[in-house]
């Protein structure tokens, strides 16, 4: 049980950090009626926790090589359940906006940690069993999210998705000091502080630009110009990054076809696979009236796929070709958010149920393999930075992801309001999206209440319909480009080394035997 100790140390801060991507989306109606939030600032509430993720992972996971994993690890929690505090006593939306973006600090020191802690401590088969366990949890945490919040919503208050993390965070920093020695970092740091800034200009930049793109419009002056701004942002960023004596990013891992498989396999898994669970949450609790329970127990198909997928293959990543477990798992994941595209206005949650199920097996294939096959792409010294790039595409994924399906969900709703009759299409396609649509029907005389209830059952569900188009879309071609980049490695020399020490010291090991009997 004790060689397993690390394992739960680390699980546990991964499932919290996790959970805390998903866990506000069935909550979000709750919070726009009890802060007054806009659909703008909902999609804050959930895109500005993955940006902070998003753009300081790279960052925390160099730093994680210097100054020592635990120590990285422990601070992050303690941020994580600061910030949590704040987030679930927050009075306005401005306030929960930006102690997510703290939350996301600490998750960031937490999960540019979490795979380097694992791979630091096994080796062969365990550590394949290991990342099985962490792809496991990794994929309930996302899924579970829903679920978890319903239950803490409609029986307690929305408050509680946030102050639930305040116990988890204590046992796992006491476990974490128990199960972790700290190391001495290998050199006094030097810290890429010109990478970190302008890798998240840029990541904000972009992110801010395709929110802000269906107020402005996509071809704005405004959202071309920082989108333009974001790109430049980019560029500066290889140049820093190709100058730096120690960068946050060395460049040339990128030079290695499954290494940048893999990131791009994660940016569209979960942009594909999560982003699009905000905006079913509102349409499952805002227009067909469920509640917070029971729109979390409409996606157990997906968690409850995606745990046992994740945790029955562990066994075999180490001896299995990831190129085709992973696009297998992205293509399975496009497939089904193009199965949940087949709503109308008479659309239920029974809709969804097949699409969800093709989703969560999909995630379950993806993700721990994801994860082995990054670290195994690089050498074991750039093992803090490799967990941090293949997350930072996870977590950038999801904030682009947020920022354009909600784009396209709130537009396309105002075009079927529109192309309906519907006056004012736009300022109520705008409630609408935000969760709104029971409090525009409550104002309505009652001979009106029937039509314009159908048609916003009928615009919210073409809205959504699109939503998903566009993410199984996303998802199919991160299959073709995984499949294309992603091959199986050769052992790497130090891996090879570390067999035949092995081997050297069982023969040893059995020659000894022979000659004491």
């Amino acid at each position: 049980m004790r060689k397993w100790l690390p394992l739960l140390a680390v699980s546990l801060g991964t499932f919290m950090l996790l959970i805390d991507v998903t866990i506000v989306n069935v909550a979000l109606p709750s919070m726009a009626t009890g802060l007054h939030a806009s659909f703008t600032d909902l999609q804050w509430v959930v895109d500005i926790y993955a940006l902070a993720l998003a753009a300081l992972l790279l960052g925390v996971g160099s730093l994680a090589d210097l100054f020592g994993r635990r120590r990285l690890y422990v601070g992050g929690l303690v941020l994580f359940a600061v910030a949590s505090a704040v987030c679930g006593a927050a009075p306005d939306a401005t306030t929960l906006i930006v102690a997510r973006a703290v939350q996301g600090i600490g998750a960031a020191a937490m999960f540019a940690t979490t795979i380097a802690l694992i791979a630091q401590t096994y080796r062969g088969k365990d550590a394949g069993i290991a990342f099985g366990v962490w792809g496991a949890v990794s994929g309930a945490a996302a899924a579970l999210g829903p679920i978890t919040g319903g239950l803490l919503t409609e029986a307690i208050s929305w408050r509680w998705v946030f102050f639930v993390n305040l116990p988890i965070s204590i046992a796992a920093v006491v476990l974490t000091l128990r199960a972790f020695e700290q190391a001495r970092p290998r050199s006094r740091p030097k810290i890429d502080v010109p990478g970190i800034a302008v890798f998240t200009a840029a990541a904000s930049m972009i992110t801010y630009a395709l929110i802000r793109a269906n107020d402005a419009g996509w071809t704005s002056a405004e959202t071309l110009g920082l989108i333009g701004a974001g790109a430049v942002a980019l560029a500066l960023f290889a140049v820093i990054e190709s100058l730096t004596t120690q960068p946050m990013l060395d460049l040339r891992l990128l030079k290695r076809g499954s290494f940048t498989g893999v990131v791009v396999g994660a940016a569209f898994l979960s942009a594909s696979a999560f982003a699009s669970l905000a905006y079913t949450s509102i349409w499952l609790q805002s227009v067909i009236d469920l509640s917070p329970i029971e729109t979390g127990l409409v996606m157990l198909p997906l968690s409850a796929s995606a745990f046992a997928v994740s945790a029955g293959i562990g066994r075999f990543l180490h001896d299995s070709n990831p190129r085709w477990i992973i696009s297998g798992g992205v293509l399975l994941i496009g497939i089904g958010s193009l199965l949940q595209a087949n709503l109308d206005a008479s659309s239920s949650w029974g809709a969804l149920t097949i699409g969800l199920l093709f989703v969560g097996v999909g995630v379950g294939l993806a993700s721990p393999t994801l994860v082995s096959t990054g670290m195994g792409a690089v050498p074991r010294e750039n093992g803090g930075m490799a967990s941090g790039a293949v997350n930072t595409g996870r977590q950038l994924g999801f904030a682009l992801g947020i920022a354009v399906l909600g784009g396209v969900f709130q537009s396309s709703i105002q075009h079927h309001l529109a192309d309906g009759g519907t006056r004012g299409a736009d300022a109520l396609g705008k409630a609408v999206s935000g969760g709104g649509a029971q409090g525009v029907l409550a104002q309505v005389p009652a001979a009106q209440h029937a039509a314009l209830d159908h048609a916003i059952r009928s615009a919210v569900a073409g809205g959504l319909q699109t939503t998903y188009l566009v993410a199984g879309g996303v998802g199919i071609v991160g299959a073709a480009i995984v499949a294309l980049l992603v091959r199986r490695p050769s052992p790497a020399p130090w891996e090879a080394k570390e067999q035949a020490e092995a081997e050297v010291s069982s023969a040893a090991g059995d020659a000894l035997t022979l000659e004491t009997a």
